[in-house]
């Protein structure tokens, strides 16, 4: 664990292996609150081994923050490991579904940009509104956003960042 953060913002990524077990998930969560401390972004899902959970958790804070977090996290029972996924040696992704107007004037338009620019996929199609799937990196996300707010976002719902280290190795087994 280094003392950067992952990127100029402050933001970092935390991995959080967890036995896959009725309520980790909120002492997890739990932690961070007591302490007054935001999360900007959390995915959980189960692992390679049904027997764990990887909460994904995405904050802000500099590395004083970020440190106090691992360690308490580390101190929890049912957390088997913790690791910061440095930007520099790990792959984030992230899906947004958004929702937007749909109309003879601007559909040619969204669906060059969809396929053209963003490789989006349109997933739901209306005469008043299409349902548009987005994925990639956070950045590549925020900037379709800004690109469709002038044709009317009715509705959007993003997941989080889902991150794992390059190569073959695995976060459990180190």
């Amino acid at each position: 664990m280094s003392a950067n953060t992952n990127d100029k913002s402050g933001k970092f990524v935390i991995a959080v292996y967890v036995e896959n077990r009725f309520g980790v998930l909120t002492r997890v969560t739990s932690m961070f609150t007591r302490r007054g401390f935001n999360i900007d972004a959390l995915t959980v899902g189960e692992t390679e081994s049904p027997e764990y959970s990887r909460i994904t958790i995405t904050m802000s804070g500099d590395g004083y923050a970020r440190d106090q977090m691992i360690n308490q996290l580390r101190k929890l029972f049912n957390v088997k490991k913790v690791e910061v996924l440095e930007k520099s040696t790990s792959i984030d992704r992230e899906l947004m579904l958004l929702k937007v107007k749909n109309s003879a004037e601007n559909r040619q338009e969204i669906m060059k940009m969809d396929v053209d620019i963003f490789r989006c996929k349109i997933i739901d199609s209306a005469v008043d509104a299409l349902c548009i799937e987005v994925t990639g990196e956070p950045s590549k996300i925020d900037a379709f956003v800004q690109i469709m707010k002038p044709f009317g976002i009715i509705e959007l719902c993003r997941t989080g960042i889902v991150a794992l280290d390059r190569g073959s190795s695995s976060l459990l087994a180190r």
